[in-house]
Parts: structure tokens; C-alpha cells; sequence
């Protein structure tokens, strides 16, 4: 496959996702990056986009207009900017032809999620939006053994994303930007609950119709929240939850998926991400591996550990064959769809949490 020419917004020196973003992208080799406008300061932009090698620009508006008028120019960019900076970028670089790869959340206001989905509905590029957690192998294990019946009905959905690094009043580039509403709009509903909300909806099949929400900021100031537990109701009957946390004092990333169903049970921990703990109904657990991997999502031999980036990389390497025409994996890529569901996920909750925790339907 010849490599996709990709730019980027955002992921200046200094940044970590925007690092993380091209390690994925090159780890298959399907992608080239050689263009950027890596910061909102022309000078850090130049300087960042020159220990890259790759052309710089210092505004997302002219790369857009530039790189679309070029023979050799992007064919894709990946938008690795603070949230209240995605709906910009995305919609400059989809009218102007160019296939868009954005980090999550979608957007900061419902107002740039409405203008981002009439942009893509009104061109022919494409939108990405890279939930990583849902490529990792086991997960895509997980969500054919439910689409497969393997745990019969859904019944219970209990999803948990917790962390401690925000337990205080820090002070640093990736805090302040996360805990200002401005740049973020929401707290640890947008950062990590959009995950874990992702996560159920990709592997269950299912989205719920309703929720209540108490969200909480137990950092006295903190003008977002950083603690939410969340109830959820199915159409199907099925009962779930979300517990989203930055002030969990001692976990570092406990990203897990419990779900149980009439005929059995699946069990997730990114802590594990090699292992899905698979219990049918009346029997004993059994320990399921990447053996069992039919998606082709691995680059080494089940044992030989794979994770977090890798994870990236799948959602890149399955993006990069879209673009060139292989619609087979289409379906597994998180979209322009899976992104307003996590807003309307963050609306509901914010909504809900107002209300003393009210029952508010989900509108995706």
C-alpha cells in the first residue's frame, strides 16, 4: 500500500498525544507526515515542524487552502489539539477535500459538534476519530463474541475509567489545559468517561436511552468535574453504569468493561489488555488471549505484549486502508456517529447532574 500523506494540527515539542499520534501512524508504515501546523505560535510551530522535517505552517486555515492545491499534498491530517480546537481544523480540512483523523472528545460545545457533522455530511472526505481503546485485539474479541451471542442477552453493563493524577490542585501544560471549561467543556466526563462510554457502545452493540448523572468537583475551585457516577438505562431492559475519576488516589489508568449477560460474562482491564476473561453460565472462567484474535489487529505473536499505542496504530493502519479503498474495516472505526454520541453522552450528564441526578434522555 503506497503511504498516505498526513499531516497534522496541534502535537508541537512538548505535547504528548500529538507524539503518541505519529508513533501510531508510522508503526505500519502506511503513513508519511509532511506537513503541519504544529502550534498556535508561528515561532514553536516553525521550530517543532523543523525537528520533524516536514513543511510548516502557522495557521490550520492556510495549510488547508495550501496543501489541498499541491500535487504532493496531504491526503489526511490528524487533529491532536485541546478540544475546544477540533471543530476549526476538522471543518477547514474537510472542505477542502482532505480525510480528517481527530482525537476525542468530538468537540467542547454541542454548537462546533453541529457544525462538524454538517461539514462531514457536505463532503466527500472523510472523518476518523480515534477512541483507541476499542482497536486494541481483545476488545474486538469481545464485541464478536456478544455480536455472536456468546453471553446471550446483554443484561448488565458496568464500565470504569479511574485515575488519581488530578487528586489535587496540579499545575502543568496537560492539567490546566483539561480542567479549564473553556478549552475542555467538560471535565472527566469528556477526558476519560467519553472512553469508557465508547468502549460499552462499541463492544455491546448498544447505546442507552436514558441516564442519570452526579458529578462531582471534590478539588475545592475546580470549575469541572472530577468525579462522575453515572446509572444507565438500555432500550433492551439492560441496566448499566459509568464510573469516570481523576481524584481515584493511587490508579493510574483503570480503564475496565464488565458486562453479563442470560448465557454468560465478558471482563476487560486495560491493565490487561491481552486478556479477556470469558465465564459461561454455570462453568468456570476461562482466560481467553490474542490466539483468539480474528480481526488481524496484532503485529507479534500472542505473548509477546502489545497495548496502548499499538492500539493507535490500529486505528491508524485501518483508517490508512479506507482511504485507499478497503471499506471492509470500515464498520470497527470510530466515526463522525460514535462522536456525537459521546456528546450527547456529556449533554446528558451535565444535564442530568444539574437536576439532582435526574433520568434525561440521551438525544444522539
Amino acid at each position: 500500500m503506497k503511504p498516505v500523506r498526513l499531516g497534522m494540527v496541534g502535537g508541537g515539542s512538548g505535547a504528548f498525544i500529538g507524539a503518541v499520534h505519529r508513533i501510531a501512524a508510522r508503526m505500519d508504515g502506511r503513513y508519511e507526515l509532511v506537513a503541519g501546523a504544529l502550534s498556535s505560535n508561528p515561532e514553536r510551530a516553525a521550530e517543532s515542524a523543523a525537528e520533524l522535517g516536514i513543511r510548516s505552517y502557522a495557521d490550520f486555515n492556510e495549510m488547508a487552502v495550501a496543501e489541498a492545491a499541491r500535487d504532493d499534498g496531504i491526503e489526511a491530517v490528524s487533529i491532536v489539539t485541546p478540544n475546544n480546537m477540533h471543530a476549526g481544523p476538522a471543518i477547514a480540512f474537510l472542505n477542502a477535500g482532505i480525510h480528517v483523523i481527530c482525537d476525542k472528545p468530538l468537540a467542547a460545545t454541542p454548537e462546533q459538534a453541529a457544525a462538524m457533522r454538517e461539514a462531514v455530511k457536505n463532503n466527500k472526505a472523510r472523518f476518523f476519530l480515534t477512541h483507541n481503546y476499542s482497536a486494541m485485539p481483545m476488545v474486538r474479541v469481545a464485541r464478536a463474541m456478544v455480536a455472536d451471542g456468546a453471553i446471550g442477552d446483554v443484561r448488565l453493563v458496568q464500565a470504569e475509567y479511574l485515575q488519581g493524577w488530578l487528586a489535587d490542585d496540579t499545575s502543568n501544560k496537560q492539567a490546566d489545559w483539561r480542567t479549564d471549561p473553556k478549552q475542555a467543556g467538560a471535565g472527566a466526563i469528556g477526558d476519560i468517561g467519553t472512553h469508557a462510554w465508547q468502549l460499552a457502545e462499541f463492544v455491546t452493540g448498544q447505546t442507552p436511552e436514558s441516564l442519570s448523572a452526579d458529578l462531582s468537583s471534590m478539588v475545592p475551585g475546580r470549575p469541572v468535574d472530577d468525579d462522575a457516577r453515572i446509572a444507565l438505562r438500555y432500550a433492551s431492559g439492560a441496566k448499566g453504569g459509568i464510573w469516570a475519576s481523576q481524584v481515584a488516589v493511587g490508579q493510574e489508568n483503570g480503564l475496565s468493561l464488565r458486562l453479563f449477560g442470560t448465557k454468560g460474562a465478558l471482563e476487560w482491564h486495560l491493565r490487561h489488555p491481552e486478556e479477556l476473561i470469558y465465564t459461561p453460565k454455570d462453568d468456570a472462567p476461562r482466560i481467553l488471549t490474542r490466539a483468539q484474535d480474528r480481526s488481524q489487529s496484532s503485529r507479534t505473536p500472542p505473548g509477546h505484549p502489545e497495548g496502548y499505542l499499538e492500539g493507535f496504530a490500529n486505528l491508524y493502519s485501518d483508517v490508512a486502508a479506507v482511504i485507499r479503498g478497503d471499506e471492509t474495516v470500515a464498520t470497527r472505526i470510530p466515526d463522525i456517529q460514535s462522536g456525537l454520541s459521546g456528546m450527547a453522552f456529556i449533554a446528558a450528564c451535565l444535564a442530568s447532574s444539574k437536576q439532582d441526578g435526574a433520568w434525561v434522555k440521551v438525544q444522539t
